[in-house]
């Protein structure tokens, strides 16, 4: 499989520029915002901010963002969290993500004991379901869309 990095929306990658320029003013190293942009475009593996907004600009919305809020069923288990890590795979087919969750899953059905997870991996399609399935024939992970 192969991977590709997802790139932010336009609106956020303005808003990291302008949090640069902050960041590095407060320090003493006036930039303009034009400069911010040129080095987020950097950061990002491009040779310049009019590549990047292409690159970002003629891509179709992303089903799934980094540090994006999500909520869905986990093991069968109703989970609110946020994904910190995602990859997408086979042009967009599925992706591979890392989910905190808000508050610790507990992913056992017996009463008489507990397995408690705050942070999966996880791969899903699209369509925000997971391939992999439990043994009842449920996906193992359902990101409401």
């Amino acid at each position: 499989m192969s991977t590709t990095p997802i790139l932010p929306a336009l609106e956020i990658l303005k808003a990291q520029a302008k949090r640069l320029r902050q960041s590095l003013t407060a320090e003493g190293n006036f930039i303009t915002h034009s400069e911010a942009l040129e080095l987020l475009a950097h950061q990002h593996g491009y040779r310049d901010w009019n590549t990047l907004h292409a690159a970002a600009g003629n891509r179709p919305a992303a089903p799934l963002t980094l540090g994006a809020t999500i909520t869905g069923l986990y093991l069968g288990q109703a989970f609110k969290g946020e994904i910190i890590a995602l990859a997408q795979l086979n042009h967009g087919s599925h992706y591979r993500l890392t989910i905190d969750f808000d508050e610790p899953v507990d992913v056992v059905t017996f009463d008489s004991f507990s397995a408690f997870r705050k942070r999966v991996n996880c791969t899903v399609d699209s369509d925000g379901r997971s391939p992999a399935m439990t043994s009842n024939g449920e996906p193992q992970m359902v990101i409401a869309m």
